[in-house]
């Protein structure tokens, strides 16, 4: 179990303090400043996903609307005895609750994208409607009281008759009294010209001395006794018919605070189990507000003891630098440990950064083991770990007799009692507060202590003994502070595999040590330590040039590999220009074709008896013309096979359909099932991508092709069946069959094409529109065939 002083020293508290704040109630607020580590990976997982599910509403502009509610708690328990009664104001705060409530339930159950939240509502109520709400009680309560408590008189007809009859008849004494006090009679006897209350009674202000000469009661007297409020004898019936109305009034307010107290009193139960769920539900939805702030990531949760944290950035840190709107903001660090490496040394200048990074380290964990999202990247993986064990501060004590150093070592031997497997531990300025060469060598040996006990730790120092003894060490790593060498300021960022330098001397000069102190520092030190420095800096610089050169060297593989796709994209661009010029100039010489042919029948018709086999034997010639384009054209079809990307296409993009053989334009594309929907023609057909090639050129209007009969002349039919064929296949067939007929002097022809989808048909039809050997075409009757035939009248 983490402890309260490892919670408290990471500053977890200051965490969900800042969290809390976005609560809609306080016992909300509450149970955010109560959240701690969770037990087990499933725990873990429901709350992130729950606070997930929260966020990614959020995100498509529909967030979680909960409006502030109250604690009920006290009042279900007050109200629970047999006969107990809640006033007006506990009854309203009951009605905000309950309003709040309603106001959820009605948003989950249109809310299909929050599956979670759904289940947890019906699991925690025990109902399958969830959350509801309790409308009815909630429609009585709006009836009956207002938000100050209040009872209205819409609460019952009889309130509302008897606050009526009340009004009226405190209209009426008001008038009386208002009468009484003009009249010249009376007047003279009277301190003042108001009319008020006393004791619940009408009253008059009347001279003390003069409390004889007015008829009436006297119902109080002034502070300063010269003024007695005196109630007229002649309104005193009145009066009473007042207050028998009032008291019958209050009666009926008592038995409608009954009523409705009793209603809740039935559904105590549930409506306590709906304020715990409204309450957990908000204190997740605070936990998503606060993550969104933060632009936090879900994190992974591990069972292999290994920590790996990309980007991560102080939560605390960061609402720091946004109350100040400081540019540079938060500089993220990058960890891992695990595995073979079990222990990080972190060593670097003064201010540079070391003990934020370990407390960055230590607060993610926290979040992530208490199902909260992680300012950091949500590829981050954190260990399912039963303990957290820290040491950061100065930890000294006057009434404890300890010192900054025993109280250090009083703290590690503690951990070392505790440590193992599931445990992280956090040590900070390891080895200070004694001598050097002897803080060190204990540092080493709780090390190699530590490392043996199997957990993850990251510890912080300055020493460079322990520098060298955790590079020497197996399963052990150094890990350093950056430090600008220009400018001689800290840049806060992690670098793992290297150690640091504390540079004491630019960090002194920089906070106005004098320099001639500075220099008689760095002679007392001596050459030996210098030199080591120096080296370490050369080190540092020549990795940065190396990381540079590396750099550079990504950004031209970049650039080679950009290039060498716009090579690619030219080529494809180029080959499909090809194609298209040779398309076009094959459909321009099937059309010229086609044209002729038709102006040759138009002649035909005219010399058709004197020179039949003159013409005929043109026509063969045109046709075998044709025939010669149309295999030119299919040769050209075999040489572009390929199938466009589902990614590469839009809407309003021309490709070539192969089932019909037309190229047609695109209305609509669904990559999930990766079918198109096409216009060909006036009709709209959906396809699938593999049915689909690149333009080619061929529309509907002019992809009629015209194919050699094999018919003998002499054995002219006048009927054909095109049922089966593909509609560029069947009007192909078409054209011949007409010539034919033409030719053979029939005056009607019959075209079979059956019903299926009408497809064929429809195209059968279009095709003989304005056909120059066809005068006009019916539907085939009952006994023709009905509409799976087409009858035509030759010309």
């Amino acid at each position: 179990m983490i402890t309260k002083n490892s919670l408290e020293a990471l500053e977890f508290d200051r965490l969900l303090g800042a969290a809390a704040k976005f609560a809609k109630s306080e016992a909300s607020r509450n149970e955010v400043l109560s959240i701690s580590p969770l037990g087990s990976i499933a725990e873990i997982t429901k709350r992130v996903g729950l606070i997930q599910e929260i966020r990614l509403a959020a995100q498509k502009g529909m967030p979680l609307r909960i409006s502030s509610f109250p604690d009920i708690k006290p009042l279900l328990y007050k109200v629970r005895p047999e006969g107990a009664v809640l006033d007006p104001k506990e009854l309203s705060w009951i009605m905000v609750f309950l309003s709040a409530a309603y106001s959820l339930s009605d948003q989950l159950k249109e809310r299909e994208d929050l599956p979670l939240l759904n289940e947890l509502v019906v699991d925690s109520t025990q109902k399958p409607e969830g959350i509801t709400g309790y409308p009815d009680i909630l429609r009585i309560l709006e009836k009956s009281i207002d938000s100050e408590g209040a009872i209205l008189d819409s609460a019952s007809v009889a309130l509302s008759d008897l606050r009526a009859k009340i009004k009226k008849l405190e209209g009426k004494v008001r008038k009386k009294l208002e009468e009484i006090v003009r009249e010249e009679d009376v007047a003279k006897f009277l301190q003042d010209d108001f009319i008020t209350q006393r004791s619940g009674r009408w009253v008059i202000p009347v001279r003390m001395d003069s409390k004889g000469q007015v008829q009436g009661v006297v119902h109080d007297v002034s502070k300063s006794g010269e003024t007695a409020f005196m109630e007229p004898l002649i309104i005193i019936g009145i009066s009473n018919e007042l207050e028998n109305l009032i008291a019958e009034a209050k009666a009926e307010e008592i038995r409608i605070l009954r009523n409705i107290s009793s209603r809740v009193r039935a559904v105590a139960s549930g409506m306590e189990a709906e304020y715990q769920v409204l309450v957990y539900i908000d204190t997740l939805n605070a936990i998503a507000i606060f993550s969104d702030r933060l632009a936090m990531g879900a994190p992974q949760i591990n069972e292999r003891n290994t920590i790996n944290i990309v980007g991560a950035r102080h939560p605390l840190l960061m609402l720091a630098f946004q109350k100040t709107d400081t540019p540079k903001g938060v500089v993220p660090i990058d960890v891992r440990l695990g595995g073979d490496d079990a222990v990080m040394v972190i060593t670097g200048p003064n201010a540079g950064g070391k003990t934020i990074a370990i407390k960055t380290i230590g607060l993610l964990l926290l979040m992530a083991l208490s199902g909260m999202p992680v300012p950091a990247d949500s590829s981050s993986d954190f260990p399912l770990v039963n303990n957290l064990l820290v040491d950061i501060g100065d930890k000294q004590s006057i009434e404890d007799n300890l010192s900054t150093f025993s109280a250090h070592v009083s703290n590690i031997a503690e951990i070392l009692k505790q440590a193992d497997k599931n445990t992280v531990v956090l040590i900070d300025e390891l080895g200070t507060g004694t001598d050097p060469d002897e803080g060190a060598a204990l540092s080493c040996a709780v090390l190699k202590e530590m490392k043996k006990s199997g957990a993850l730790l990251f510890a912080t120092t300055h020493l460079t003994d322990i520098k060298g003894f955790v590079h020497k060490e197996q399963g052990m790593l150094n890990a350093s502070m950056e430090f600008d060498d220009r400018t001689f300021t800290p840049l806060y960022k992690l670098r793992v595999g290297e150690p640091g330098q504390s540079h004491a001397f630019e960090t002194a000069k920089r906070y106005g040590l004098p320099e001639e102190i500075i220099e008689s520092a760095k002679n007392i030190l001596g050459v030996r330590k210098i030199e080591l420095d120096t080296l370490i800096l050369d080190l540092n610089e020549k990795r940065r040039q190396y990381e540079s050169g590396i750099d550079k060297l990504k950004q031209q593989q970049d650039e080679i590999k950009e290039t060498e796709k716009q090579v690619k994209e030219t080529l494809l661009e180029t080959e499909n220009r090809q194609r298209e010029i040779f398309a076009n100039a094959y459909k321009d010489a099937s059309d010229i074709i086609l044209n002729t042919k038709r102006q040759m029948h138009e002649l035909m018709e005219d010399l058709k008896k004197k020179e039949r086999d003159k013409m005929k034997e043109v026509l063969k010639e045109a046709e075998a013309a044709q025939e010669a384009v149309v295999q030119k054209i299919k040769e050209y079809d075999k040489g572009d096979k390929r199938i466009p990307s589902i990614d590469e296409l839009k809407e309003g993009d021309v490709v070539f359909i192969k089932s019909i053989g037309y190229d047609a334009p695109i209305i609509s594309i669904n990559p999930k099932d990766k079918r198109l929907r096409v216009r060909v023609g006036a009709m709209e057909i959906e396809v699938s991508l593999s049915d689909v090639g690149f333009k080619r050129g061929v529309s509907v209007q002019a992809a009629y092709t015209f194919v050699k009969s094999e018919r003998p002349d002499e054995a002219v039919s006048s009927t054909i069946n095109i049922v089966g064929f593909r509609v560029d296949e069947a009007l192909s067939q078409i054209e011949p069959f007409l010539n034919h007929a033409s030719l053979a002097g029939l005056s009607e022809v019959t075209i079979i094409h059956g019903i299926g989808t009408g497809a064929l048909s429809k195209a059968v039809r279009e095709y003989l529109t304005g056909h120059p050997l066809i005068k006009g075409f019916r539907k085939g009757g009952q006994e023709e065939g009905g509409a799976g035939v087409t009858i035509a009248a030759m010309s």
